[in-house]
């Protein structure tokens, strides 16, 4: 069946949809009626008619598409919510997410495509882009390099398509007010990187790589974006019989030590981050979570030039939690942006869905307050639509549930600590060191023979409950 013959089956399918009664407001059905150009970037109208800009209004509301715990206004803690989130919308999931699947073909079919990769169409998406954001009321987006523009059949053909796109993109985003979090390089697609980009085995990938990269930086430079991240989807090993890991790893510290360089030859003053990842393409990772990044950073001299983007989907495929992940990042001194998304406990694999769950929200709000925010970084929703949901309303639904979900975690983060049971219960526990000995132990100033001594004066020591009930008590209060 011929593309515009599929839309029109559609839509006629949602209209006799509608004309039955339903329950609360009307859907939007994918084919909306805007029509589009003939094959220009333009477009008749706008590309979400129906959809006014999303309005905070309360608990209480019924509709799907208003804010009921997200006031961007709204002071918690001595700052407004939209600061403390500075949401992002992640251009490949909103804009390029198909919803095609291993096992089955692409199930959204958005009325302003075409179907081509052109220049053109490359251009009316961003023209989408900034309408929804603008609609959604968030300031920040993030894109890779490929996924806004068309790559090319050579590095100057990808760099000139990159130049034209990213023109109109800091023509539209000048016009709306609004900023780039940050931009990456697709370093994992293209059938040159399946050996790695900065990892591997081919010198001349590993050049194409810089190359690519140092385009990339330049563009999040011109643009105004605050971060440039680094995700190493193939920087790692299928097989160790075949890989020579240490080679590997110097390589990759190289190649961040050039991209430390160029960014201070150009004047960028983002930040960098790497995005650690266990496993996925690859079946090992060489940042596999916060920790194994921090390390690989200190070998290499590399900590003070890196923080690190943390995704929450990534945390739980690393055998941890979203809020371990974000605290050793913290303690570390390198939390620098997060991933606001989420996987399902029940498939091993990063489904990268919007996180809902109040509970790790509030976790998450938590880790972000003890660090007194994350800007330059920000939350970013590497979050995508799921398979079967194909409506255009979609897309905000999920990200207004998203930000609702976030917000709920920061009003009961902040009802935590301004309750203060919880960290009285912390302090309690630890304040056996809050004594003339205990500092002496932290101060590094109590050696084995001294201690040894004490053990002797002291006799058994006596060990309190940990009161992990009670903890847990306090945190289901607040939620």
């Amino acid at each position: 069946m011929k593309m515009e013959a599929w839309k029109m089956l559609l839509l006629l399918l949602c209209l006799q949809v509608l004309s039955y009664p339903v329950i609360g407001a009307p859907q939007t059905c994918p084919a909306e009626k805007a029509s589009k150009s003939d094959g220009s970037d333009e477009w008749e109208g706008e590309f979400f008619p129906g959809i006014s800009k999303i309005k905070y209004e309360g608990p209480s509301s019924k509709n799907p598409l208003s804010f009921k715990w997200y006031n961007a206004e709204e002071e918690i803690l001595g700052k407004k919510m939209k600061d403390w989130f500075r949401f992002s919308v992640a251009f490949w999931h909103t804009f390029r997410g198909t919803g095609a699947d291993p096992f089955g073909a692409p199930t959204k079919h958005w009325p302003w495509e075409d179907g081509t990769n052109s220049l053109n169409m490359a251009k009316r998406r961003l023209r989408a882009n900034f309408e929804f954001i603008n609609k959604l009321g968030v300031d920040w987006w993030c894109f890779h390099d490929r996924d806004i523009a068309p790559d090319g059949e050579t590095l100057e053909e990808a760099n000139a398509n990159m130049d034209e796109v990213v023109a109109l993109a800091n023509e539209l985003q000048t016009k709306g007010k609004k900023r780039v979090l940050w931009g990456t390089a697709q370093l994992f697609m293209h059938p040159r990187y399946m050996h790695g980009a900065a990892t591997s085995s081919e010198v001349g990938v590993y050049a194409y790589a810089a190359a690519q990269v140092k385009k990339a930086i330049e563009v999040t430079h011109y643009l105004g974006g605050e971060n440039y991240v680094f995700w190493g989807g193939r920087e790692g090993y299928q097989s160790l019989l075949n890989t020579d890991m240490e080679r590997e790893l110097n390589h990759l510290a190289r190649f961040f030590e050039s991209a430390v360089a160029y960014k201070k030859k150009i004047g960028f003053n983002g930040t960098l981050l790497i995005e650690p990842k266990p496993q996925e393409p690859t079946k090992h990772q060489y940042d596999w979570d916060a920790a194994t990044a921090a390390n690989f950073l200190r070998k290499y001299g590399l900590i003070d030039e890196f923080k690190l983007n943390i995704e929450c989907n990534h945390a739980t495929l690393s055998g941890h939690s979203c809020h371990h992940e974000l605290e050793t990042a913290r303690i570390n001194g390198l939390l620098g942006n997060i991933d606001a998304n989420t996987g399902d406990p029940q498939v091993g694999w990063d489904t990268d869905q919007f996180l809902v769950d109040i509970q790790e929200a509030t976790m998450v709000m938590l880790s972000v307050i003890r660090n007194g925010g994350i800007a330059p970084g920000g939350f970013n929703f590497d979050a995508k639509l799921r398979r079967e949901s194909t409506d255009v309303e979609d897309l905000f639904i999920a990200h207004i549930v998203g930000m609702d979900t976030m917000a709920r975690g920061l009003r009961n983060a902040a009802k935590l600590i301004e309750d203060g049971s919880l960290a009285e219960l912390v302090r309690k526990r630890y304040q056996s060191f809050d004594t003339e000995i205990g500092a002496q132990i932290e101060a590094g100033k109590a050696d084995f023979e001294y201690l040894e001594k004490k053990v002797k004066e002291w006799g058994e020591p006596k060990v309190a409950s940990a009161k992990q009930e009670l903890a847990e008590m306090i945190l289901q209060n607040a939620l």
